[in-house]
């Protein structure tokens, strides 16, 4: 197996003697050739706080014994419970003996308050004993607010997650989890956020995050990014990812014109996308190569580290004249990272209690979703800016559906 990495620039023809802005999105994917996904080492770390009581923890538990089902003996399980302090349920352990594993999951009992960060902690420690050969997943799953805990400790541990490549994936229960910290969880561990509004939906996302999961065939990547003397990143955010989930994404610059921004795990089916803006200096006439890009990751399976993709030149041409004319499956990422900014504005105006901002902000986030095809988002989008407008506030649901709609493309773009 190999990564495969596709680099286009959102119009590689400048005007000659301009400066010029330009958008570049790099496709990775993983080009599998065996039919078996490799082995997994999942963790769950559940909230069983009193909160949790009754229907919501039945309905995790549930959740949580369909995805034994679904591991196969090669793959590593185990289960942590956390309140106000954190217990390893189910060890580190290989999926032979799955009845065991379901009656332990099933003696589970909700009582206690909510500290996020001991359960991330002991969810690390435990995982860490079957990282070698497998995939290290994480799924986080909490409804409250991290009341006995430290949320700064929470983003330290899934930053440190990210350096041992495991991923983090954050699920919010309910609704009176903080998005904030679940997404800046998620973000830093390059997970995937998940919002299980009503306590039947927990088994539906369970498999749904586990599908995604599955897909994974390396970790670790990292785009390395060379530009030269001609061309620079842009000043404001220039890296985001805008697939699967849009996040906006940290850099390193070891050298000058040299930068390393961390994507994480690469799959054979879903495909990662990253938007960065560029600026260049103005060029004369004629071709110009102005960068490289290539991908650095790892292969767990093979207990490979510092594999490469190609290494893909980046060219510009420079003619007299030139009108822009955007590539179109650059413009959907685009439209991604548009829709991503408008709510993000949306919120901001929110916090500052300009509700008639914030609910223009979110109407234009919508139209952008519209032109995205994803209707599924514009509706959500559309209905968060009504409340607004009649009530002067939203409710905690529609603020979390909000943020949902915001990163993630909710209905399939139509093909160009």
């Amino acid at each position: 197996m190999t990564v495969e990495l596709i680099a286009k620039l959102s119009d590689p023809i400048i005007s000659a003697g301009q400066s010029a802005q330009r958008q570049l999105e790099l496709t990775l994917s993983a080009q599998r050739q065996e039919q078996q996904r490799p082995p997994l080492n999942l963790c769950l770390v559940l909230d069983h706080s009193g909160s949790m009581a009754w229907e919501p923890l039945e309905m995790v538990k549930r959740a949580a014994e369909s995805l034994v089902d679904r591991l196969m003996p090669s793959d590593r399980l185990s289960v942590i419970a956390f309140d106000h302090k954190a217990k390893v349920l189910v060890p580190n352990q290989t999926v032979w003996d799955k009845e065991a594993i379901k009656a332990q999951i099933a003696t589970l009992e909700p009582g206690g308050g909510t500290a996020i960060d001991e359960g991330m902690k002991l969810g690390l420690k435990e995982i860490a004993t079957g990282k070698q050969g497998t995939i290290s997943q994480i799924f986080l799953l909490t409804d409250g607010e991290n009341e006995h805990g430290d949320n700064q400790r929470c983003l330290e541990l899934a930053k440190l997650a990210a350096e041992y490549n495991i991923t983090l994936n954050a699920l919010g229960f309910g609704v009176h989890w903080n998005q904030d910290v679940l997404e800046q969880i998620a973000d830093a561990a390059g997970g995937r956020l998940v919002f299980i509004e009503y306590a039947e939906q927990a088994i539906a996302c369970f498999q749904s995050l586990f599908s995604h999961i599955s897909s994974v065939d390396y970790t670790n990547a990292h785009v390395l990014l060379t530009l030269s003397e001609a061309a620079q990143l842009g000043n404001f955010k220039p890296v985001h990812q805008v697939a699967p989930d849009t996040i906006e994404l940290t850099y390193a610059s070891p050298h000058p014109h040299e930068y390393v921004i961390r994507v994480g795990d690469v799959s054979a089916t879903i495909r990662r996308t990253l938007l960065i803006t560029l600026t260049t200096q103005p060029l004369p006439p004629g071709s110009h190569l102005i960068g490289f890009v290539q991908v650095r990751y790892d292969d767990p399976v093979q207990q490979s580290g510092g594999l490469f993709s190609e290494r893909i030149p980046l060219t510009l041409t420079a003619e007299p004249e030139h009108v822009p004319q955007v590539d179109p499956e650059v413009q959907q990422s685009i439209l991604i990272l548009e829709k991503y900014r408008k709510t993000k504005l949306a919120e901001t105006k929110l916090q500052a209690g300009d509700t008639a901002g914030a609910a223009t902000f979110l109407q234009s986030a919508a139209k952008t979703a519209l032109q995205l095809g994803d209707t599924a988002a514009a509706k959500v989008l559309e209905a968060s800016a009504q409340e607004l407008q009649q009530q002067s506030t939203l409710s905690e649901s529609a603020l979390k559906r909000t943020r949902i709609a915001s990163k993630t493309v909710l209905s399939n773009a139509p093909s160009n």
